[in-house]
């Protein structure tokens, strides 16, 4: 584990350490010296003087906090829907689902361009979000568990008088809010970290998403590492404070669907 450990979270000391650094430090010392002599937040600043950083974490956000909205209310309604409800190819609108997590974005993006034109959307943050807004591996997600919520809870409420969206809404969503929790987590980090698509579909530079944004002018600090790893940092830190807001529900979802007493 603390291999791993290692592994997966070194490097980003490594960047939080570099971004914290002084022009007069040398970020090749061997060995390597983690904890800055002199630390100094010049370099976040610097990054923000050579390109419009939290214009594109704005816009970042925007297209992340609207696939959030999306995906929770598209989803969970979708895998209500295949979890609870009968109605005529049911099951082949689960199999339809499964088969679109096989599908590569790089097989349809064409297609989804080619959409985004005829709808008048390219260049804009609505066609950014508009191929994510609902995923299939969270309608998935939620399909499983609302199944995993005793139906005898709803056969109570059908027994009370309570419709379907009352049963939905008072009775299965508060059930799966670890898998709710799941699902925005996915979704903000999915839009957050989308490079491809924003890339094809967005031209005007005053609407780059983070991710393009540093791409595009990575160039233009190449050979300062110091303003590399703050952008970095810039792009990774939502997503850390993303996880510690929902991480209580997160690992809450282990054991969704079980009856409280």
């Amino acid at each position: 584990m603390l291999a791993v450990l290692a592994v997966t979270v070194g490097p980003f000391l490594w960047q939080l350490s570099t971004s914290l650094k002084g022009t007069t430090e040398d970020v090749y010392t061997s060995p390597p010296r983690f904890l800055p002599r002199h630390p100094t937040l010049h370099n976040y600043t610097a990054v923000a003087d050579i390109i419009p950083v939290w214009d594109y974490a704005l816009n970042s956000l925007q297209v992340a906090l609207a696939s959030v909205l999306t995906n929770l209310v598209g989803a969970s309604m979708a895998g209500y829907a295949l979890a609870r409800l009968r109605f005529g190819g049911r099951r082949l609108a689960g199999l339809v689902f499964v088969t679109a997590l096989l599908v590569p974005l790089e097989s349809i993006v064409i297609a989804q361009f080619t959409m985004m034109r005829d709808l008048h959307l390219n260049n804009t943050l609505t066609a950014v979000v508009l191929p994510g807004a609902v995923g299939a591996l969270n309608v998935l997600l939620m399909r499983n568990a609302f199944a995993n919520v005793p139906y005898e809870i709803e056969e109570a409420a059908v027994i009370d008088g309570a419709n379907v969206w009352q049963r939905f809404t008072r009775i299965a969503l508060p059930s799966v809010r670890g898998t709710l929790a799941v699902v925005a987590i996915f979704a903000f980090m999915g839009a957050w970290d989308d490079f491809l698509w924003p890339l094809i579909v967005l031209s005007d530079s005053d609407r780059f998403t983070l991710t393009v944004g540093l791409d595009f002018l990575h160039g233009t600090f190449a050979q300062n590492p110091r303003l590399v790893a703050a952008g970095t940092v810039i792009a990774v830190a939502p997503l850390i404070v993303m996880f510690t807001c929902l991480q209580r529900y997160f690992f809450r979802g282990v054991g969704e669907g079980a009856v409280k007493g």
